[in-house]
């Protein structure tokens, strides 16, 4: 038996979210979790989804979540890097892919994906759209995130095709009010 206290508690616990000096408010939702199969929470970053510099094939990683909070319409998947000297809440990161548009009854992304659902945007050199493979320069070892949001409603202002202008910011103006909850992982390469 649940506490009532507990779950009206959960029901309006509130998380703000700063990005570019502005507060967005959103439910937060402890059951939509973010996992991969390719690798663990802080872990390495699989072969098959390095860059091919460095001998990987550049697949996007396969992703799985958990059911999504009530009212979730359709998720959005960012992956980013903050670069030496730039700072998370000032400063908009590199972005490795963005994905928008995945229909609300998926839970699960396969390693490339091959049935190209959802719509993607900006790659991390502004050259074409899709999945950035990570290279860190060197012996160097950088931190990625993958983040998963779930939105009461699709971002119609990226549209619903591909687009190279869907950039970081475009996707954060695009979900800004409409995030339910999130779900991060991060991992090294």
């Amino acid at each position: 038996m649940s506490n009532p206290m507990q779950s009206i508690w959960k029901q309006t616990l509130l998380c703000a979210c700063l990005f570019n000096g502005t507060i967005s408010l959103s439910l937060a939702d402890e059951s939509l979790t973010l996992s991969s199969p390719d690798f663990q929470d802080q872990g390495r970053l699989s072969l098959s989804s390095k860059c091919h510099r460095d001998g990987g094939q550049g697949l996007s990683p396969a992703l799985d979540w958990t059911t999504a909070p009530e009212g979730t319409q359709s998720f959005v998947v960012m992956m980013q890097h903050y670069p030496k000297g730039s700072v998370e809440g000032r400063d908009a990161p590199s972005h490795y892919w963005s994905l928008w548009n995945i229909p609300a009854d998926v839970h699960s992304l396969p390693s490339g994906n091959p049935e190209s659902t959802g719509d993607e945007g900006a790659d991390k050199d502004n050259r074409g759209v899709g999945f950035t493979p990570p290279c860190s320069p060197g012996t160097a070892t950088h931190s990625y995130t993958i983040t998963l949001y779930a939105l009461n409603a699709a971002p119609v202002a990226l549209g619903s095709k591909d687009s190279p202008d869907a950039d970081w910011s475009a996707v954060m103006n695009a979900i800004e009010g409409k995030v339910l909850a999130t779900s991060t992982l991060s991992f090294l390469n």
